[in-house]
């Protein structure tokens, strides 16, 4: 962390000064690299044999990586940063090796192997072990990749390697499994029976259901569903799986109308989550995307929430709950200037950090009072935060909202009923009950519309079965090609289908496990992701704070 600290700072005051360490005459002068490392010793916090040293491996750095690149494109041959653990034969703890990247992690620890004289050691790249039969390539190595040589012992090794090959097969079929199961509820349309089968619906703030074209909407159940599985695996601190879920769920949120996303802080959320389990992960390689993330974050609640948070004010009645959201975005905020050699903008940042942590800290007595009320922990601790710590509005705050979900509830079981007695009256009248919830769907309940909708269809379905009559009478019987349907898809087809269909006899029993497993992830209380315990923000927040406090006093 420190190494890197001093790069930025120093990369920071070169660009500043339009220095190129890798051009004349700092290549054969000596002296004017003396020169310039004293003229910086004044302007950062650093002793000269440091400067000098870091202003060397930037030179050296700079350098190596502009002839990698040209080779790189000429021949091929990649060059790839390992950093080695230390031992009394190895002094050196980075070190450059040159390869194809069309070879397997095996091929390469034979070559590591040799050249270093490891006999039993892993690779790592971002957080992620390298699997042995796997190609460079497709485990997302390039050019001037940084891999982390990590040894074990034999036996260790051999567990390790089961263990995370097993790991990452599990998470491999985790995630499919959650693709599948959001994907099949993304495809209901809400013209299923509600009593028995599970539907999403995109709701506000309030819960009242929001009114979005199909395309998008499915786009944003993939996206929440994948939000949520990644947030359930980030409170069991398992980041790098939660991570795959996270970036699918931004793609999925890049799918939606832009004017939709400025509405709804889950993007801004979502963002600040990816760029959490970058940190967690020690991804200092992300730097450059976690900044842009956290831009958007900041850029998103600004909207969202609008100036000092009144439109959210309006919304709700209350903001202290979304405090925990800015105290992670400073924290971040702050965690990425410290890398880039901001000093005095991490400090500030952090300062705010402080503050609100302060502010955020729960009495235990006052949780106490709440809970011999009867709340749950999850309530006391959101109403007391969303009220700023008065015990008496947390407790309005939470019976209001206790009655707000009854009656919502009541509202949707009546509209249920109510829908269930429309599509008896349709199906009273001849038609399927299946074309029926359809054309309800459809019409958005209006029972007249949806009437005229069915008759509208029985008519084109008459037209078309005349049609094809008259076509077959033309051709003495023989059905022309261009009326055939199009086979259906073999049932050994690699890619499972997604759709759902109600007159089937029920969806299948792996189709409702896939749902069943997708809706476990899906949070009881509107607002559990602004329920954090603080516990990780707070051991960060240590960090930085003794990172900076460690450069203050070295400066002194």
């Amino acid at each position: 962390m420190e190494e890197k600290h001093m790069q930025s700072v120093l990369i920071s005051l070169l660009r500043q000064d339009k220095v190129q360490l890798w051009t004349e005459p700092f290549i054969s002068d000596q002296q004017k690299i003396q020169e310039l490392a004293q003229k910086y010793v004044s302007a950062t916090e650093f002793t000269l044999e440091e400067v000098i040293s870091t202003l060397e491996s930037i030179r050296a750095d700079t350098s190596r990586k502009d002839e990698g690149n040209k080779e790189f494109k000429e021949t091929a041959v990649a060059s790839l940063e390992l950093h080695l653990p230390k031992t009394a034969e190895i002094k050196k703890k980075k070190v450059q090796l040159k390869t194809k990247l069309d070879i397997t992690t095996q091929e390469l620890k034979k070559q590591i192997s040799e050249e270093y004289g490891f006999k039993h050691f892993n690779l790592i790249l971002t957080g992620t072990t390298l699997s042995p039969g796997k190609r460079l390539d497709e485990q997302n190595v390039k050019n001037n990749s940084k891999i982390m040589v990590l040894v074990v012992s034999s036996e260790q090794e051999k567990t390790e390697m089961l263990k995370n090959e097993e790991k990452k097969r599990q998470q491999d079929e985790g995630f499919q499994r959650t693709q599948k199961g959001f994907q099949i509820l993304s495809e209901r349309d809400g013209s299923e029976d509600p009593t028995t089968t599970p539907f999403l619906e995109i709701a506000d703030q309030k819960g009242n259901p929001l009114q979005i074209p199909d395309s998008e909407r499915k786009a944003l159940i993939l996206a929440m569903g994948f939000h949520e599985k990644g947030r359930a695996l980030m409170k069991k601190r398992n980041h790098s799986a939660a991570l795959s879920h996270l970036l699918q769920a931004d793609e999925q949120f890049n799918k939606c109308n832009s004017a939709l996303l400025k509405t709804v802080d889950n993007y801004a959320v979502l963002q600040l989550d990816v760029v959490w389990c970058y940190q967690a992960l020690q991804q200092l390689d992300c730097l450059n995307d976690a900044r842009e993330r956290l831009e958007r974050a900041e850029d998103c609640f600004k909207r969202c929430y609008g100036e000092q948070q009144s439109r959210l004010q309006q919304i709700k009645g209350h903001t202290g709950g979304e405090d925990v959201l800015f105290l992670r975005l400073y924290l971040l905020q702050s965690l990425l200037a410290y890398h880039d050699g901001k000093k005095n903008q991490a400090l500030n940042k952090l300062r705010n950090v402080e503050e609100l942590y302060g502010q955020l800290g729960l009495d235990p007595e006052k949780m106490l009072q709440l809970l011999t009320l009867g709340f749950s922990e999850q309530e006391a601790r959101l109403g007391l935060r969303a009220c700023r710590g008065d015990v008496e509005a947390a407790e309005r705050l939470i019976t209001q909202r206790k009655k707000e979900k009854k009656e919502l509830k009541e509202r949707e079981r009546e509209k249920r009923r109510r829908r269930l007695q429309d599509i008896n009256t349709l199906v009273e009248l001849g038609f399927s009950k299946r074309d029926a919830a359809r054309a309800l769907h459809q019409s958005r309940g209006d029972v007249d519309k949806a009437y005229g909708v069915l008759l509208d269809s029985a008519e084109a379905q008459s037209s078309d079965t005349q049609t094809n009559l008259d076509q077959l009478l033309d051709n003495q019987g023989v059905v022309p090609p261009d009326l055939l349907s199009p086979s259906p898809p073999s049932s050994s087809s690699e890619e499972p289908s997604t759709s759902y269909d109600s007159t089937a006899s029920g969806s299948s029993r792996l189709d409702e496990e896939l749902v069943n497993e997708a809706l476990e992830d899906i949070p009881r209380h509107e607002e559990d992701y602004l329920d954090l315990t603080l516990d990780e923000e707070k051991q960060l927040m240590e960090q930085i704070r003794s990172s900076l406090e460690k450069q203050s006093s070295s400066s002194g």
